[in-house]
Order: structure tokens, then sequence, then C-alpha cells
């Protein structure tokens, strides 16, 4: 099982690497690690690029874990009691990766396209009410990484309540582990943006992004 895990995570990693982000600022000619928050992202290329370039790059995120996470779990293990278990390991991997691409010097973006991914194939209803949820709470205070964090918050909820208290996997307890991952490296990658939602000085949506961040 651990090598199956190992394997999984590399997967995983190797296929987070692809920067959508980064592709498409070199089809316009931006170095986009030097442009806005230098975050390689959706949100940062939606800033810079535009909302056309913004949306290439989450469904490129998107599709970059969803297909390994896909094969992992309907697939390759189909059938097997613990496939969910390594579809998070591989899509845990791919956050990685994203987040951490070695051939950008380890500078990616913040995951949660990639996360959204992982969720959606893992359970295509929790997309629908991560979605859903998302853009109330972005509505609502008009900061792109309040809703981030609540999607991120949410996995680990739903995983209870779909592998616990409906379905009783025997594999709970790792999976929300693994989960509980996700969120704490969601978090982490936002650190700036608590640390300016703290101060007051983090920027809403359709507000110019200052020189500082």
């Amino acid at each position: 099982m651990l090598i199956k895990i190992f394997i999984c995570l590399i997967v995983g990693y190797l296929c987070g690497n692809i920067s959508t982000a980064y592709i498409c600022g070199k089809i316009c000619n931006v170095n986009l690690k030097e442009k806005g928050s230098g975050n390689l992202g959706t949100t940062n290329v939606m800033r810079v690029l535009g909302r056309k370039w913004g949306m290439a790059t989450f469904i490129g995120d998107f599709l970059k874990v969803a297909i390994p996470v896909y094969f992992v779990m309907y697939v390759i293990f189909s059938g097997e009691n613990y496939a969910n278990l390594l579809g998070l390991y591989t899509g845990y991997g791919a956050v990685l990766g994203h987040c951490y691409p070695f051939w950008l010097g380890f500078h990616g973006g913040k995951g949660i396209a990639a996360m959204s991914a992982v969720m959606a194939v893992y359970d295509p209803w929790i997309i629908i009410v991560g979605l859903a949820l998302f853009f109330a709470v972005v509505y609502s205070t008009k900061y792109v990484s309040v809703g981030s964090l609540v999607i991120a918050v949410l996995f680990p909820v739903w995983v209870t309540i779909r592998s616990y208290i409906l379905d009783y996997n025997t594999n709970f307890i790792h999976m929300l582990i693994v989960t509980l991952l996700y969120t704490i490296s969601a978090f982490y990658m936002h650190r700036s943006n608590i640390s300016r939602l703290l101060n007051g000085t983090e920027n809403k949506i359709r507000q110019k992004r200052t020189k500082a961040e």
C-alpha cells in the first residue's frame, strides 16, 4: 500500500507541474512571475491578462488534476475499497506540483483550482455545493481569498459526511487526514492573504492590485 501511495503522489506531482498560467503568460509574452502578485494561478492571470486567459488557466489546472485522479479512482483501482484514498493522494501530489513546480524554481499557484478538481472527481455534488458557497462568499465579502479558504474547509467536512456518515468507508480516518492536508496547504499558501485580511489591506474583486502585493 505504501508503494502505491508513493507512486500516486509522484504521478500527481508530475501532472501538477504543468503550469497553465505560465504557458498562458508565454503565449501573451508576459512573465506572470513578475506581474501582479507573481502568483501562477487563475486569479493573477485574470487580473493581468483578462477573464479569457483566466478561464483558460482554471480549465487547464482543473484538467491536469482531474484526469489522473479519475484514472486512479475509476480505472486503475476501480472497485477497490482504497480507490478513493489513492485518488486523494494523487490529487494531493498534484496540488503540491501546482504550488511547487520543480522546473519553475518551485514557484507556482496556490492550489485552489487543483483542489477543486480533486473534490469534483471524488464527488460531483461537492463541486456544485462548493461553487455555490464560493460565489456566495465572494459576492458577500468581495474577497476571492475568503471564498477559496471556505472551499478548503469544506473538503474535509464533506469527506466526513460522505465517507463516514453515509458510506462508512473503513479508510475514513486516513482519508480525513489527507483532506486536512489539503486544507492546511491552502491556508499556508494564502498566509499573505490572511495577513492582509487581518490588516484590512486585502484587495477586493474589481479593485486594482497595489504594488506591494
